[in-house]
């Protein structure tokens, strides 16, 4: 929810915990807000995807004309689970997800695997394995990444 929350949101809400009503309504409204991935059917992963209008600003560039940009904005794999490649299949059923819902560009924000903040917006080698580039940075630690769809 911390890039979904207008500056309203936050200042009525600002623990992160007393914004889940509002990311409930948002999804009763119709909203998309991500993928949940399952092993075994538990509930093991979470990817924030969506059209990059749903979120607050990223520092990203604007969309030039004809873009249909979304953002793949968070991520979550349980931590038993980390670097078996659950974050690779991640980004692929994002991908896959932003695509056929008639996205042509998605972007994502990851950090470097040392950086000491955002880690929840996954790392760049990840990113660039799947055919992403870079196109900048938003900030001091979190890069600008493209893949066309």
């Amino acid at each position: 929810m911390a890039w979904r929350a207008t500056p309203e949101e936050v200042k009525a809400a600002p623990r992160g915990s007393d914004r889940k009503p509002l990311m409930k309504a948002r999804i009763a409204d119709g909203t998309t807000v991500g993928l949940v991935g399952y092993l075994d059917g538990e509930p093991v992963a979470w990817v924030s995807i969506a059209p990059r209008e749903t979120y607050r600003d990223f520092g990203a560039p604007e969309a030039e004309k004809g873009e249909k940009i979304w953002s793949l904005a968070c991520m979550y794999v349980h931590r038993k689970l980390r670097g078996q490649g659950f974050g690779t299949q991640l980004i692929g059923a994002a991908t896959a997800y932003a695509k056929r819902r008639g996205a042509n560009v998605l972007e994502a924000y990851p950090v470097d695997p040392k950086s000491p903040s955002y880690r929840f917006m996954g790392f760049v080698p990840a990113f660039e394995r799947l055919g992403f580039e870079e196109i900048g940075k938003a900030g001091s630690r979190r890069h600008v990444m493209r893949l066309e769809l």
